[in-house]
């Protein structure tokens, strides 16, 4: 039986305290040298305070560094990613926030899906970002390769 690890649990009536809500979950699960993360807004972890309300860039500035903190957290990496999801409440927002998933992830080249949605958990998220990662040796290089 593989071991999970269940790193930074929280309860959503601590998180959500106006929606009644009482679901035991967690920022991030190890398993089987994976990393699942949970999708990531423009809060602060520590804190839960919004950032960047209203500012779509501001709050995916965030989100990508929540991403890298909990990476490491969990023995992993932003060079580690091999899969992101962008949500968006918002098209419009699209050219900025992909701008800075960019720079965060330069020459990783992770697969990607994107989706406009038409509400995240609150009114005042407008993205939302998360990744899955493996857990690999530091030591080991990250050849991109062209397969057809």
């Amino acid at each position: 039986m593989t071991a999970h690890t269940r790193i930074r649990p929280f309860n959503t009536k601590d998180t959500y305290p106006e929606q009644h809500l009482d679901n035991d979950l967690c920022q991030a699960v190890v398993a089987g040298g994976v990393v699942w993360l949970r999708g990531q807004i423009g809060q602060d972890l520590e804190t839960r305070e919004n950032v960047a309300v209203g500012d779509a860039r501001g709050q995916a500035e965030k989100a990508m560094s929540n991403i890298a903190m909990l990476l490491e957290e969990a023995g992993s990496r932003l060079e580690d990613i091999v899969k992101i999801t962008i949500y968006l409440v918002d098209i419009r927002y699209r050219e900025e926030v992909y701008r800075v998933v960019g720079r965060w992830l330069k020459g990783v080249f992770p697969v990607s899906t994107g989706l406009v949605v038409s509400a995240l958990a609150r009114p005042e998220w407008l993205v939302e970002i998360d990744a899955t990662a493996v857990i690999s040796d530091p030591a080991d290089d990250h050849e991109v390769t062209a397969e057809s």
